[in-house]
């Protein structure tokens, strides 16, 4: 089966604003401008993506050991001889259990909060650095236009 074409991702957009000559607009300028902004887009999303990743490893690093540690608790609990004894563990392991799911609940969310942050650092110090951008260009503007 062939694509169909899909011309308005097929055109060169630097070609297409080289026509249209805007006086007092750097083209050149407003394209890097863009090309960095994607830039910082593409590395916050991987940024996101490999949290999301590390997460999902240590999910399942996680489940794999409470699967160990559940199979071992049994075993214990199975061969415990008196009721009294088997609820003492049974109640050891619950209370185990519990304490072990918050902590990796709290690990998990401390992945997540990391990457966030660090893809928040990426497009925050872009913003910054366009804001730059912008004032350079009108304060460059302003110094042409008085001469």
């Amino acid at each position: 089966m062939t694509e169909k074409p899909n011309p308005p991702f097929e055109m060169d957009v630097s070609k297409l604003m080289a026509e249209f000559k805007m006086p007092g607009v750097d083209l050149e300028t407003i394209m890097a401008t863009q090309r960095k902004n994607i830039e910082a887009l593409t590395k916050a999303n991987q940024l996101a993506i490999e949290g999301v990743q590390t997460m999902m490893r240590r999910q399942a690093e996680i489940l794999r050991s409470g699967f160990e540690e559940a199979s071992t608790a049994m075993r214990d609990i199975m061969q415990t001889s008196s009721p009294e004894d088997r609820i003492a563990h049974q109640t050891e392991a619950a209370k185990h259990s519990v304490e072990r799911a918050l902590a990796h609940a709290r690990e998990l969310a401390e992945i997540m909060a990391r990457a966030g942050n660090e893809a928040f650092d990426v497009l925050h110090h872009r913003v910054e650095e366009t804001l730059d951008e912008v004032r350079d260009a009108v304060a460059k503007k302003g110094q042409t236009a008085r001469k």
